[in-house]
């Protein structure tokens, strides 16, 4: 069993060498950039990695792309910011030297925000497939939340990947304005609309599932903060669909 990691980047300076210094057990590493300003591809090329550029598709796009460029049969997907934690690395270094038994594998990805471990709030375990025989799955999903699709049986892995989101509320933000404006133009491409109801009620269901239901109380002040900008990323993404189908 031989292993390509993927990874797409665009100016990921910073997050890109605890990802790769993650990767040692992998066969090939593929870097696929849509255009860097900083120090990405120099970093990847000097950790042993294939630089690849590749105009931006779209998410699922790119990642196929990057698999389609590998050399090896399995491919395990990162992104920039996150990285493969020591017992995953030993699982899957398992995992190549007894063989699969399955066509993908998934694993629990925990995330870390405002300087702490996320396990509640609906973020842990947050399963993941992001190794698999790359001619039995692709990735979809044309403008956000891209996931892979595999065609055959799935097992799952227990070591976590770690998922280094955002260090301040102001970071928060400008991913959430840039998230929902990609949800709001996907809803629009499937013709879906935005009652007043729903822009209403959405947003506080939101944040009491996060910090009630799923216990993000229990995350301190980080899950009172995710409850919230979790209902604050639903009236947006519904409000910017409301503008997007507005009739002229």
């Amino acid at each position: 069993m031989r292993i390509a990691a993927t990874l797409i980047t665009l100016n990921e300076e910073a997050n890109l060498p605890r990802a790769l210094a993650s990767l040692s057990f992998c066969d090939e590493v593929v870097v696929v950039d849509s255009g860097s300003s900083d120090r990405t591809a120099e970093i990847a090329r000097a950790a042993g990695a294939r630089v690849l550029h590749n105009p931006w598709p779209g998410y699922a796009a790119q990642k196929n792309f990057a698999a389609a460029s590998a050399s090896c049969e399995w491919i395990l997907a990162l992104d920039a910011d996150e990285e493969v934690s020591p017992p995953l690395q030993q699982e899957l270094a398992r995992l190549k030297g007894h063989g699969p038994d399955r066509d993908g594998y998934s694993f629990p990805r925990l995330a870390r925000y405002a300087g702490r471990w996320i396990r509640h709030s609906g973020w842990y375990p947050d399963r993941k497939v992001r190794l698999y025989r790359r001619d039995r799955a692709r990735w979809v999903g044309d403008y956000v939340h891209e996931s892979v699709v595999v065609s055959g049986a799935v097992g799952e892995l227990h070591g976590d990947l770690l998922h280094y989101t955002c260090d301040s509320l102001s970071e928060h933000l400008a991913t959430l304005n840039r998230y929902t404006t990609l949800a709001a133009q996907e809803m629009a491409a499937q013709g879906r609309r935005a009652s007043p109801s729903r822009l209403l009620l959405s947003p506080p269901w939101t944040f009491l599932r996060s910090y009630v239901l799923q216990a993000g109380f229990l995350d301190g002040a980080a899950g009172l903060q995710i409850g919230l900008m979790a209902g604050l990323y639903v009236y947006a993404k519904y409000a910017k669909l409301r503008e997007l189908t507005a009739s002229p």
